[in-house]
């Protein structure tokens, strides 16, 4: 379980929530150095107008437009960028590092939420794990002031019956084309932003979905006006489900490089790589032995005591160093980070996202670690920050977030040095803001 709040963090939240409701006048930022979120380099001397949830001016600071009754923050010295876009976590189902259904509560959910706002993670898509009760936790927060990060979900994924995917009493699998068209037209009725299916098979332990139910969920998504997304592993399935009318792939190819059969058929169908996940890669095998990240201040911000504890266990170490795909993950973590690469320089249109939230996987840390892991696959840190921001807003299409301009979602992060320059900066947060509400943040 991530920590809990302490009845003092209540408290402070509670005053910021006072604050934002009784204080109603806009706000002017200035003095910033802007990563906009468009892939632009940064401008320093600037200035931004929030007015309610949205961003109502930006540009430089000598130019900032006079209005009466306006508060002036002094942001000189910081950074501010979009807040972060994660194209893939799974939410609510964790306590300590142990995954159940049981655990997924619309407490749990909004814990998560809070979370991720705190590290600078402004939305998330949840990925087919969710129970219907997060609905109306998304719906709480499409527009407006927030107090944690907002929400889009594929409510329950399509799992083939006995194979890879899904958490057991969450998700209903299938095991005929017309089970799976029922099912996409159960999730559609209930009004889920995603279709999700997993194509995998644990390298050869389980049942692989056959492809005669992919199509079958992919024609039934699109029947209902729903974009498909699909959980990959191997190039083979990867090409058949592009052929079949994917939309997005939730991970990066692992088992071999991507070719340009492959790339050719993603950009002429206008197929996206929605998320590369290369920190899942590099957390599944990370904690077979010691690792300096569990004593890393900033990550022990995103787990509680129990699970700090449960990552250092040398027994947990030694049942991860041993099991029976422990050594072929190395080459998978490579893989993935090169096939990502490939990708983007081919000019597949890509995005970011983490596969946070498994054990083993935190919440608003992951985001971080995805940023650096994209560097050391060859982005420049501005290229990832751009694939965080503004190339995930592309992605979900609402027009509203990702970038620091007129008329978006004032979803923003304040940094105390140049991501750009570091990615590790991209940790060094002075404040985090959703629809223009100050939340509670690490440091």
């Amino acid at each position: 379980m991530r920590r809990t709040m302490t009845g003092a963090a209540r408290a402070s939240l509670a005053a910021l929530l006072l604050a934002g409701a009784a204080q109603a006048e806009p706000v002017l930022y200035r003095g910033f150095t802007l990563i906009d979120g468009t892939g632009a380099a940064p401008r320093a001397g600037q200035a931004m107008l929030v007015d309610g949830a949205r961003i109502r001016w930006v540009g430089a600071q000598g130019k900032a437009p006079k209005r009466r009754g306006v508060r002036t923050v002094d942001l000189g010295g910081k950074y501010l960028m979009p807040g972060i876009i994660d194209l893939h976590i799974h939410i609510g189902t964790v306590r300590d590092l142990v995954q159940k259904a049981e655990y997924f509560t619309p407490e749990s959910v909004r814990r998560d939420l809070r979370t991720y706002a705190a590290f600078g993670v402004t939305t998330v898509q949840s990925m087919g794990t969710d129970k219907d009760s997060v609905l109306a936790i998304r719906d709480a927060g499409r527009d407006g002031p927030q107090t944690m990060a907002r929400l889009l979900t594929a409510g329950q994924g399509l799992v083939f019956k006995g194979g890879y995917g899904g958490v057991p009493g969450i998700n209903h699998p299938v095991a005929t084309p017309e089970e799976a068209a029922a099912e996409v037209d159960a999730q559609a009725r209930k009004g889920v932003d995603y279709i999700k299916l997993w194509m995998d098979d644990e390298l050869g332990a389980m049942p692989k979905m056959p492809y005669a139910i992919s199509k079958a969920i992919i024609d039934a998504g699109h029947r209902r006006g729903k974009r498909v997304l699909a959980h990959v592993f191997y190039l083979a399935d990867a090409k058949m489900l592009v052929a079949q009318g994917i939309d997005g792939f939730m991970h990066s190819v692992r088992d071999k490089p991507v070719d340009a059969e492959l790339i050719d058929a993603m950009k002429a169908r206008g197929v996206w790589q929605g998320a590369g996940t290369l920190s899942r890669e590099a957390a599944v095998y990370a904690f077979a032995a010691d690792n300096p990240r569990t004593r890393d201040p900033f990550f022990r911000q995103a787990a509680d005591p129990a699970t700090i504890a449960g990552l250092e266990s040398p027994e947990r170490e030694k049942s991860i160093a041993s099991s029976r795909i422990y050594p072929a993950l190395p080459r998978i973590d490579e893989q993935a980070r090169d096939n990502e690469m490939a990708l983007a320089r081919a000019g597949v249109r890509y995005g970011f996202g983490t596969d946070a939230g498994p054990p083993g996987r935190l919440p608003g840390y992951s985001e971080h670690w995805e940023l650096e892991q994209l560097v050391k696959a060859g982005f420049t840190p501005a290229q990832a920050i751009h694939a965080a921001t503004g190339r995930s807003a592309q992605w979900l299409g609402t027009g509203d977030r990702g970038v620091i301009a007129t008329g978006r979602l004032a979803d923003f992060v304040v940094l105390d040095a140049d991501p750009t320059r570091d990615i590790l900066n991209s940790r060094r947060i002075a404040a985090v803001y959703v629809g223009g509400t100050k939340v509670p943040s690490v440091r």
